[in-house]
């Protein structure tokens, strides 16, 4: 299970956040995205406690696909040092991490379940 990872960002809208989720599929470096919010986060930036709505993005892909990820999202987030955070899958269905596999393929006979 080693090989799948989620990884989280947030932006301020909703906008921006749909915007980098459907920029990440289209780019086949994730197989889903997903867009909740509104969230609010509390954090400290330059010196200040900041507390924001933001939107978060659950990404699912593939560990060998985190350097280019993290690099694109960072090419077209809107904050100067977004939040980009992957974590391990543990377990999953085998059907769903073989969607996964498929969607992350530049290959049209993969589209679909």
């Amino acid at each position: 299970m080693k090989d799948y990872i989620q990884v989280f960002t947030t932006t301020v809208n909703k906008d921006d956040a749909r915007e980098i989720a459907r920029d990440l599929v289209e780019n086949r470096l994730v197989a889903c995205a997903q867009v909740v919010g509104p969230i609010m986060s509390t954090y400290r930036w330059k010196g200040k406690i900041e507390e924001e709505e933001e939107w978060l993005c659950i990404l699912k892909s593939r560990y060998e696909s985190y350097e280019k990820l993290e690099d694109r999202i960072k090419s077209i987030h809107p904050y100067e040092e977004p939040e980009i955070l992957a974590l391990p899958v543990v377990k999953g269905s085998r059907g769903y991490l073989e969607w996964i596999d498929r969607q992350l393929k530049a290959d049209p006979e993969n589209e679909g379940a």
